[in-house]
């Protein structure tokens, strides 16, 4: 074999030089980019992990819920002077959650839903005006894992800001 032809041989194509990793690597940050840019990225994820309703949501004996483990769950409540006025407040504020969807409204409750962005993990965010108690009663469960690695708490937290500032 003729050193010529050796060193054409020796010399890979565009695709070759190009190793499978790294290949891989572009391929799965272009499907990222697609999740995280597309419309409704809220509603996209890679996974839909989304669980079972808690058997739980909504009021007994006018109140929500009490939490049935802090690890994947947090419920705060929130003094105010006019409790449906300041849930009124606070639609904006959930609606402005990311990937929020609003499941049910009215006579002072909120139930929606929060999907993550990448693994579609599904949490259930309710909010109650208990006019009698001057509260907002608020919380935010995860609906599969045995930990929230403290989102459902940054969530209460960051609509206690908004009801703060509001």
């Amino acid at each position: 074999m003729s050193r010529q032809a050796s060193a054409h041989r020796a010399r890979p194509n565009a695709k070759q030089q190009l190793p499978w990793i790294a290949r891989f690597a572009l391929s799965l940050g272009m499907l990222l980019a697609l999740v995280f840019t597309a419309p409704g990225a809220a509603r996209a994820s890679l996974l839909h992990l989304e669980g079972a309703p808690p058997p739980d949501l909504g009021l007994h004996q006018e109140h929500i819920s009490p939490c049935p483990s802090p690890a994947h769950c947090a419920r705060e409540d929130w003094s105010v002077s006019n409790p449906a006025a300041a849930l009124e407040k606070l639609l904006p504020a959930v609606l402005a959650l990311e990937g929020i969807e609003i499941v049910e409204t009215g006579s002072g409750y909120i139930h929606a839903t929060a999907t993550s962005r990448i693994f579609g993990f599904v949490d259930d965010l309710e909010l109650h005006a208990a006019a009698a108690d001057g509260v907002i009663e608020a919380r935010s469960l995860s609906r599969v894992g045995d930990s929230d690695l403290g989102v459902n708490g940054r969530r209460l937290a960051t609509l206690r800001r908004a009801l703060e500032a509001a």
